[in-house]
């Protein structure tokens, strides 16, 4: 089965946004030039586009790992740092995006159109914006906002209106073979069909359908037994399923058996699949017996079901099967598309509303919080309206509160992700 993966776990991570900048303006003649720091560049969102010229997700077999690049730092001067590019990420169409851990449902990459699955982080704004005519030289600035990172599960579940589904060696890879222009590998053996095979239907000028021949499934496929299971993800989609039954018995098998037997099978791996519209097709009718193909029939007929004859390797009412194909599907709804249940919209949280944890330790009281190392990066604590800024998060964040409620008192030590200073009430 190498060259066909149909399900995936990767790691993307979007680029965080650029810090902003602690600039003065600086020109002869001028005597205060006041800041000019610009800000910090968006990070590059991480985008998920369907690329019509894959049809499995062997690429990501190689590379699970995709960080978009982050955006710029600003500068002096006013200059904003520059948004980083988004990382396109191409996908077959049908690919299912999902949360790996929650099971959610991001996206359903049926459609053409670009869908960004992880948000690139805003850029941090620079001294300029903190300029008021009482704090006329900040010397701080806002660190860049983080991207979202995202464990994601991909699956492939093909986009094709009828399934074909059955035993193995019942004749599906010969019927797709005869009605389109699909070849796969046909042979005498079991589990020749390895991957999906997708051919296109062409019944007149501009009236088509696409049918997927699904490997074969046997007795306990939908526990993992043979290699159908794997592979029954991809009836999920469609509108109709032909369900082809060797009539003749060739393999030593009753045909009625089989039919019940790949019913329970579909009906243990999804409820709805089972209850999806089923048209059977009684194929290689030219090895049996008139008695066989009634008495199979008479069945099918019981069970209120569409019946149909063929002998695919003669190509004996294949036309015929095709043209009521047709007829059934104008007749049913769209092909399924998986409802999506992205998380609220994402935004990279200020400073003030993230986490921190506070351990004390031989009497000073140790504050860590990765937010907290952005904030220092972009600060100057030898400046007194810098400090200040930075004890304002403090207290906005809850740490001052916090502190207050281990018992920390006036002159203990406080040491916020490596930097030590004295606590002042």
């Amino acid at each position: 089965m190498d060259g066909f993966v149909d399900e995936v776990n990767i790691t993307v991570e979007a680029g965080n946004g650029g810090d902003g900048a602690v600039s003065f303006h600086r020109e002869k003649y001028v005597a205060a030039g006041g800041p000019d720091g610009g800000d910090g560049g968006k990070g590059g969102d991480i985008v998920f586009l369907v690329d019509d010229n894959l049809n499995t997700l062997i690429d990501f077999r190689y590379k699970r790992k995709f960080k978009a690049e982050n955006g710029e730092n600003g500068q002096g001067s006013r200059k904003y740092g520059k948004s980083a590019e988004d990382l396109v990420i191409r996908v077959p169409r049908g690919t299912v995006v999902s949360d790996r851990d929650s099971g959610r449902i991001l996206a359903d990459m049926s459609g053409s159109e670009p869908v960004i699955i992880a948000k690139g982080g805003r850029g941090g704004r620079g001294n300029a914006h903190f300029a008021t005519p009482t704090r006329q030289i900040p010397r701080f600035a806002k660190p860049g906002f983080k991207g979202q990172k995202l464990e994601l599960h991909l699956e492939l579940k093909l986009l094709a209106d009828v399934g074909l589904v059955g035993f193995p060696n019942v004749g599906k890879s010969t019927l797709i073979s005869v009605v389109s222009a699909a070849r796969p590998k046909i042979a005498n053996y079991h589990f020749t069909t390895l991957i999906p095979n997708l051919g296109v239907v062409k019944i007149s000028e501009g009236n088509s359908f696409v049918m997927a021949d699904i490997p074969g499934l046997i007795e306990g496929a939908s526990d993992g037994i043979g290699l159908g299971h794997e592979f029954l993800r991809h009836v999920e989609r469609c509108r109709l399923i032909l369900h082809i039954v060797d009539v003749s018995g060739s393999e030593g098998r009753d045909p009625i058996s089989d039919f019940e037997i790949i019913n329970r099978e579909l009906e243990n791996f999804s409820e709805e699949l089972a209850n999806a519209p089923q048209l059977v097709v009684a194929n290689k009718c030219d090895m049996a017996t008139e008695e066989q193909i009634k008495a199979f029939g008479d069945y099918i007929s019981s069970k209120g079901l569409p019946f149909m004859q063929i002998s695919a390797a003669t190509t004996e009412g294949t036309k015929e099967l095709m043209d009521k194909t047709y007829e059934t599907l104008s007749g049913l709804p769209p092909l399924k598309t998986f409802e999506t249940d992205p998380e609220p919209v994402w935004e990279t949280a200020d400073a003030s509303d993230s986490g921190f944890e506070i351990t004390v330790e031989d009497g000073i009281y140790f504050v860590e919080a990765d937010w907290l190392e952005g904030i220092l990066r972009t600060a100057d604590m030898d400046d007194y309206e810098s400090l200040q800024h930075f004890q304002l998060v403090l207290k906005s964040s809850g740490i001052i509160d916090e502190l207050i409620k281990r018992g920390i008192k006036e002159g203990d030590t406080v040491s916020v992700c490596g930097f030590e200073f004295d606590y002042i009430e």
